[in-house]
C-alpha cells in the first residue's frame, strides 16, 4: 500500500529509478546500444515535456531555471552520457520529493494542530453515564468529560475541581495553565493527568479551536509568490552557466566539457530553498502564537518600515475602568450610568462592555430597548422605553443636542463618553484605559527591526490619544478618525510597506488596506480576523514584533540557502571546467548540493526564542476568530 502511494505521488521519480536500473543492467550484460536507446527515449521525453512547460511559462512572463535542466539533459544525451542524463532527470524529479519531505518537517507546528482535531466528545448524561457523540452534536450547556491527555473539544467552563491544561499549541506558552472551577477553558488545549468535567459554552463550529484550524488550513495550503523567490536570479545564473560551459567546450575542444559543466549547474537548490524556508517560518510563527496566512505575508513583514496601530484594545488594555459619572443638572449619577449602560449593551465598541460591566457591578438595572442603531466609531442610539438615548463622541452627541458641548477636564489617560437623553445633553461617563504593559517595549523592538515610523489611528479625542502616545513613544498621532479616514491614512502612509495592527469591527477595512494587517485575535472581531493577513492568537501585542522578527530571519535563511546553492554550483562548475569531474559524478554531487541547501533552509524552523516576549495575562482570554 505504501509503495502504491509512493508511485502515485512521485511517478517520475519511480520511472527514473527503473530506467536507470534497466540501463545499467543492459550496459552490464553488453547491450550498450539498447541501454542508450532506453535512457535516451526516457530522458529526451522528459526534456521535451519540460521544454513545453518552460515555453508556456515564458509566454506568461515567468522566466525560470528550466532552461538549464533541459540543456543539461540534451547535452549529455548528445555526447553519449546517457546515464548522467537519467540521473539529472532523477535529480530534478527527486527534488520535488525532497521538497515535500522538507516542507513536511518545516510545517510540523501547523500540521500538529490539524492532526489533533477531535472527532468526538464524551457527553455525560443526567443518569451519570457517558456517551460518545460526534463533535457536531455538542450543544452549549452539555456536560462533557475530558479524559487525561485528551484535547478539549469545545470552548467551555470548568465544572470540576482545579485542573491543568497544556495550551502550547494555541498560545506558544510551554508551561501548563492551571484553571479553577468556573474558569473558561480553551478548546484545543490538552488536559493533564486528571479527568475534568466541562460545561460546553459553544458549539464546535463556534469554538476558537475550529476557527484556528480553519486559519491553519488556509496558511498550509498557500503557495506564496515568494516560492519563486529564486526566479530573480534565474536569468543571470542561466546566462553565466551557459557561458561557462561554452568556455569549457572552447578551451578543451571537447563537447563533453559543455555537458559536464551544465550537469552541475542544474537549478534544484534555487527552486527548493525558498518554499522550504518560508514554510518553516510560518511554522515557527504558529509555535509563537501567530498564524500567518501565507509566505507572501512573511516576505512583506520582513521589510516593514511603518507600523500603524489602533489605540483602544490594541495599544491599550481595551478594558477601561470606570472613573466617574458626571451628570448634568436634572440627572443623577446612578440614572445616567444606567441609561448609558442600557444603550451600550447594543454596541460592539470596545468601551461598551466596560460600561455595562461597571453599571451591573454597581447594581444598575439595564433597561430593555425597543430599537438600537450604531454609527461605527461614533456611538449608539437606543430607544429605551419612552426615552431616546444617544451615547458616543462629543461631536456626535453635540449634533444630536444642537449645541457644542465643552470637553470636561480629564486626567492623562482618561476619556469621556458623552450622553444625550431625548436630545438634551445629560452628562459624561469618564473611563480610564491604560496602555498595555508590553506596548512600549513592542514599539521599541519594532523600531530596532526597521519600523521606525509609528502611527496611532483612533476615533478618540486628541487629548486622550496624545496622552497614550506620549507614554508609549508613538511618533505620529491621528485622533478623531472615522473608519474611512483610517483607510486613507494607511494608503497614503510612507515609507512602505505598512503594517497595521487592530482588533475591532471598525478595524477590518484598514487591516485590509494595509500592506500587512495583523488582527489581535484573542479579543478581536470575526471581521477583523478575516480581513487580516495574520492573526495573533493571544492577548499579547508583543507577538507582532515577534512575527516581524521571525519573518526577517526566514527571509535571511531563504536568501542564504539560495546563495549557498549558487556558490556550491559555481564551485562545481569551475571544477568541471578543468575536465576532472565526469558527468555522472557531477550529477551525483549536485544531489549533495540539493541536500545541503534543504538542510540550511530548515534553519528557518528554529532560530531561538524571539527577543520580544513581555506577555501579561497572555493566555487568560479565549480566542475569537473567523
Amino acid at each position: 500500500m505504501g509503495i502504491l502511494r509512493l508511485v502515485r505521488a512521485y511517478p517520475l521519480v519511480i520511472a527514473a529509478i527503473i530506467v536507470l536500473a534497466l540501463s545499467l543492467l543492459l550496459a552490464g550484460i553488453g547491450q550498450g546500444e539498447a541501454a542508450q536507446l532506453v535512457a535516451s527515449i526516457f530522458a529526451g521525453g522528459v526534456a521535451a515535456w519540460t521544454f513545453v512547460g518552460m515555453v508556456r511559462e515564458i509566454l506568461r512572463g515567468h522566466w525560470g531555471l528550466d532552461l538549464l535542466a533541459v540543456t543539461a539533459i540534451v547535452a549529455t544525451l548528445l555526447v553519449g552520457e546517457y546515464v548522467a542524463a537519467v540521473i539529472i532527470v532523477l535529480m530534478l524529479s527527486g527534488g520535488e520529493a525532497l521538497e515535500d519531505y522538507a516542507a513536511g518537517r518545516a510545517k510540523r507546528e501547523l500540521t500538529a494542530l490539524l492532526d489533533r482535531v477531535p472527532r468526538t466528545a464524551h457527553r455525560r448524561l443526567a443518569d451519570g453515564t457517558v456517551e460518545d457523540v460526534p463533535l457536531e452534536d455538542v450543544a452549549p450547556g452539555d456536560l462533557l468529560v475530558v479524559r487525561p491527555s485528551e484535547v478539549v473539544p469545545v470552548d467551555g467552563v470548568l465544572e470540576s475541581g482545579a485542573a491543568s491544561f497544556d495550551e502550547s499549541s494555541l498560545t506558544g506558552e510551554s508551561l501548563p495553565v492551571d484553571r479553577e472551577a468556573g474558569e473558561k477553558v480553551l478548546s484545543g488545549s490538552v488536559n493533564s493527568t486528571t479527568a475534568a468535567l466541562l460545561r460546553a459554552s459553544a458549539t464546535a463550529a463556534d469554538s476558537q479551536f475550529s476557527q484556528i484550524v480553519a486559519l491553519v488550513r488556509e496558511a498550509s495550503a498557500s503557495r506564496a509568490p515568494v516560492v519563486r523567490l529564486a526566479d530573480r536570479y534565474a536569468v543571470p545564473f542561466t546566462a553565466f552557466s551557459l557561458a561557462l560551459a561554452a568556455v569549457g567546450w572552447w578551451l578543451s575542444g571537447d563537447p563533453r566539457r559543455f555537458a559536464e559543466v551544465l550537469v552541475v549547474a542544474t537549478p534544484c537548490p534555487l527552486l527548493i530553498a525558498a518554499p522550504v524556508a518560508f514554510m518553516g517560518g510560518m511554522s515557527r510563527a504558529a509555535k509563537n502564537g501567530v498564524i500567518v496566512k501565507g509566505g507572501a505575508v512573511l516576505e512583506l513583514l520582513s521589510r516593514v518600515k511603518t507600523a500603524a496601530f489602533d489605540k483602544t484594545g490594541t495599544l491599550t488594555r481595551g478594558r477601561p475602568e470606570l472613573v466617574s459619572v458626571r451628570p448634568e443638572r436634572g440627572f443623577d449619577a446612578a440614572e445616567l450610568l444606567a441609561l448609558t449602560a442600557s444603550a451600550e449593551q447594543y454596541s460592539t465598541h470596545a468601551l461598551a462592555s466596560s460600561i455595562v460591566e461597571a453599571a451591573v457591578a454597581q447594581g444598575a438595572e439595564l433597561i430593555p430597548g425597543s430599537g438600537a442603531e450604531e454609527a461605527a466609531t461614533n456611538g449608539v442610539l437606543a430607544q429605551l422605553e419612552d426615552q431616546r438615548v444617544l451615547v458616543g463622541k462629543r461631536a456626535f452627541v453635540g449634533a444630536e443636542t444642537g449645541r457644542e458641548i465643552a470637553e470636561p477636564p480629564l486626567e492623562p489617560g482618561e476619556l469621556a463618553v458623552y450622553v444625550a437623553v431625548d436630545r438634551a445633553f445629560a452628562g459624561v461617563v469618564v473611563l480610564r484605559d491604560l496602555p498595555r504593559p508590553e506596548a512600549k517595549a513592542t514599539l521599541a523592538r519594532l523600531a530596532e527591526l526597521g519600523a521606525r515610523h509609528t502611527v496611532m489611528l483612533t476615533g478618540d479625542g486628541a487629548r486622550t490619544a496624545r496622552s497614550i502616545a506620549d507614554q508609549l513613544g508613538v511618533s505620529d498621532v491621528r485622533p478623531e478618525l472615522l473608519p474611512l479616514d483610517k483607510v486613507e491614512i494607511v494608503r497614503a502612509a510612507a515609507p512602505r510597506p505598512v503594517l497595521m495592527v487592530g482588533d475591532g469591527v471598525n478595524d477590518a477595512p484598514v487591516l485590509a488596506a494595509a500592506d500587512v494587517g495583523i488582527a489581535m485575535g484573542a479579543r478581536g472581531s470575526t471581521a477583523a480576523s478575516e480581513s487580516a493577513d495574520a492573526v495573533v492568537l493571544v492577548d499579547d501585542i508583543s507577538r507582532t514584533a515577534t512575527a516581524v522578527e521571525i519573518s526577517q530571519h526566514t527571509v535571511r535563511v531563504a536568501l542564504q540557502s539560495i546563495w549557498l546553492g549558487i556558490a556550491l554550483s559555481v564551485g562545481l562548475m569551475i571544477v568541471a571546467l578543468t575536465g576532472v569531474l565526469p558527468a555522472v559524478a557531477g550529477a551525483l554531487l549536485q544531489e549533495a548540493v540539493d541536500l545541503a541547501t534543504i538542510l540550511n533552509a530548515l534553519r528557518a524552523v528554529r532560530g531561538g526564542r524571539p527577543a520580544v516576549r513581555v506577555s501579561v495575562e497572555a493566555t487568560s482570554h479565549p480566542v475569537r476568530l473567523p
